[in-house]
């Protein structure tokens, strides 16, 4: 990612969005141009939004992909790769959502190591996120970090999944075999610059 030279106030950053066909993301006055994606990325967020789509149906929790926004208190504008709320407040706006359940992460060899780490740290932020999923396109490996909330304060618990597993997206009770999740990619592929 490489931030455009300038800082930026975040409703300065919402009107270049508005203006540009080119994407970007907004972190603490940087604004990001967006990578493109390979065809693994595609397909992995294609499958995961077919599974979540079919899963929730015509009930209260909405998913959205690539296009619309997640914001936490004007310190961020991340375009995740799927997201789900549940939130009636997050019917407002059709460009932007802040209370997100689910936030899932299709990993690359570019954003990887800022995926698991900064942005994850920004997400961990928004007090209504449950889950955090992370997709690698290179092996059948699926994490999700889990909000666990006890008497001592919370904490953030991961599972893996891997080859042959099913996948348990706890925050919208949703089971994906890992096979049908992974449908359609070609493995072992490592020049994506998504």
């Amino acid at each position: 990612m490489i931030a455009i030279p300038s800082g930026f106030s975040p409703q300065e950053y919402l009107a270049l969005e508005n203006e540009n066909t080119i994407r970007h993301e907004y972190r603490y006055g940087l604004v990001y141009a967006m990578a493109g994606g390979s065809d693994n990325h595609s397909r992995l967020s294609i499958n995961f939004l077919t599974a979540i789509n079919l899963h929730l149906g015509d009930g209260d929790c909405k998913f959205f992909a690539i296009d619309v926004k997640v914001n936490y208190a004007d310190a961020f504008f991340y375009y995740p790769d799927a997201f789900v709320t549940c939130d009636a407040r997050d019917k407002n706006d059709r460009y932007v959502k802040r209370y997100p359940k689910l936030i899932a992460e299709v990993l690359s060899p570019a954003t990887e190591k800022f995926d698991r780490g900064d942005k994850f740290e920004d997400y961990r932020q928004i007090e209504f996120l449950e889950e955090y999923v992370l997709i690698a396109q290179d092996e059948m490996r699926v994490e999700c970090r889990h909000r666990v909330k006890d008497g001592s304060g919370e904490k953030w618990e991961t599972v893996l999944y891997g080859s042959g597993e099913r996948v348990m997206l706890q925050s919208i009770e949703l089971e994906i075999a890992i096979a049908e999740l992974y449908r359609g990619v070609s493995l072992g592929a490592i020049n994506e610059v998504s």
